[in-house]
C-alpha cells in the first residue's frame, strides 16, 4: 500500500504528544484518554461526529458543525447531554488547556455510551452519551497541496438513504474505509465515489467538484454528507457570480473537465490532476481553483472576525 495518507497527509508535530484529550469533561493526557470497551461507539460505530478547524482562536464555521452535530443526533436519537452553549465552551476549554490558537484540527465525538452488553439494542445503553474531543497541531503537508491530488473510482457506491443515509456524518464508515483501502492499492490519494446510478456523488472523505467551460459543478448532494466546506464554495461563487450546479454528472464529464478539485475542513480546496489515470489540467492548479481558494479564504477570514471572543 502507498505510504501517503492521501488527502489527509499532514505535517507531523511532535506537540501532539503531550496534548489533553477531552473525555466527558476530563482533560486527559494522550496516553490516559480512554473510553470503555463496552462504548456504543466501540462496538458498533454508534455515534456522530465533526471535525473542526481553529483559526485566530476561533472555530472555523462553527455554527454550522454544530447545526450538523445536532440534526445527525436527533436522527439517531442520542441525546447529546450538552447543550450548545456548553458543547462550545467544552471546545474552548481543550483548546485552551492545550494553549492552541491556530494550525489546530478538532475532532469532536459523540457516541451513545456505554453498553450493558456488547449488543446493537439502543435501550441496552447504561448511562449518558460519550463526548470526547481530540485536539492536534495539525496542518495539511505543503507538497500535497502543491502537487494536487490523485483520484480513484471505488466500486464502492454512495447508498440509498432507507440503508444507511449517506447524509449522516456517523462513526459507521467502513464503505468509505473500502473506497479508501480501493484508492490506495491503486497508487491514488482519494477515492471518488458514485451514487447508485452511477452518477458521482462525492470522496471517501472530501467533497467533489469539475469546472467545465466557466461554471463550478458539484454533485446533487443526495449521497453525501452536507459539507460544510462543500456549503461554503457554492456560496462564494454565487456570490462572486460564478455560476454553480448541484447535478447530476457522469464520469464522462469528469474526464474532460477543464479542473477539478476536492473541499474538505482540514484543507480547503486542493486541486486535482488526474482521475483514474486521466489527466487535468496538464497537471497544475487552474485559474478557477486558484480563484476560489482565494474567496474561500476571505469567508474563513470573515467568519472568524464576526465570531464574539471565547468564555
Amino acid at each position: 500500500m502507498d505510504e501517503s495518507t492521501g488527502v489527509h497527509e499532514f505535517v507531523d508535530d511532535p506537540r501532539n504528544a503531550a496534548i489533553l484529550i477531552y473525555v466527558d469533561g476530563a482533560l486527559l493526557p494522550r496516553a490516559e484518554a480512554k473510553v470503555s470497551v463496552f462504548d456504543s461507539g466501540f462496538v458498533l460505530g454508534d455515534g456522530v461526529w465533526e471535525g473542526l478547524r481553529l483559526h485566530r482562536g476561533r472555530f472555523a464555521f462553527l455554527d454550522a458543525h454544530l447545526d450538523r452535530l445536532y440534526e445527525a443526533a436527533k436522527a439517531l436519537m442520542i441525546e447529546v447531554g450538552l447543550s450548545r452553549a456548553e458543547l462550545t465552551a467544552a471546545l474552548h476549554r481543550t483548546v485552551a488547556a492545550n494553549k492552541m490558537t491556530d494550525g489546530v484540527h478538532v475532532r469532536l465525538m459523540v457516541t451513545r455510551g456505554v453498553k450493558k452488553t456488547p449488543y446493537q439494542d439502543p435501550r441496552l445503553t447504561i448511562g449518558k452519551a460519550t463526548v470526547v474531543i481530540v485536539p492536534e497541531h495539525k496542518t495539511p503537508k505543503p507538497e500535497l497541496v502543491a502537487r494536487g491530488l490523485r483520484l480513484f473510482t471505488a466500486h464502492v457506491r454512495r447508498g440509498y438513504p432507507d440503508v444507511q443515509d449517506p447524509k449522516l456524518n456517523s462513526h459507521s464508515k467502513l464503505n468509505c474505509i473500502t473506497a479508501c483501502i480501493q484508492a490506495a492499492q491503486a497508487g491514488c490519494d482519494e477515492a471518488l465515489m458514485l451514487d447508485p446510478q452511477g452518477f458521482v456523488a462525492t470522496c471517501n472523505s472530501t467533497h467533489f467538484f469539475i469546472v467545465r467551460k466557466g461554471e463550478v459543478w458539484t454533485s446533487t448532494g443526495d449521497f453525501c454528507i452536507p459539507g460544510i466546506t462543500r456549503a461554503n464554495v457554492i456560496r462564494v461563487c454565487r456570490e462572486a457570480g460564478i455560476p454553480v450546479h448541484e447535478k447530476r454528472f457522469s464520469l464522462l464529464e469528469v474526464y474532460g473537465a477543464d479542473e477539478a478539485f476536492c473541499t474538505g475542513t482540514f484543507a480547503g480546496l486542493v486541486h486535482c490532476t488526474e482521475v483514474d489515470g486521466r489527466v487535468l489540467n496538464e497537471r497544475r492548479r487552474g485559474p478557477m481553483v486558484e480563484r476560489l481558494q482565494s474567496l474561500y479564504a476571505a469567508l474563513l477570514e470573515r467568519d472568524v472576525a464576526a465570531q464574539a471572543a471565547p468564555k
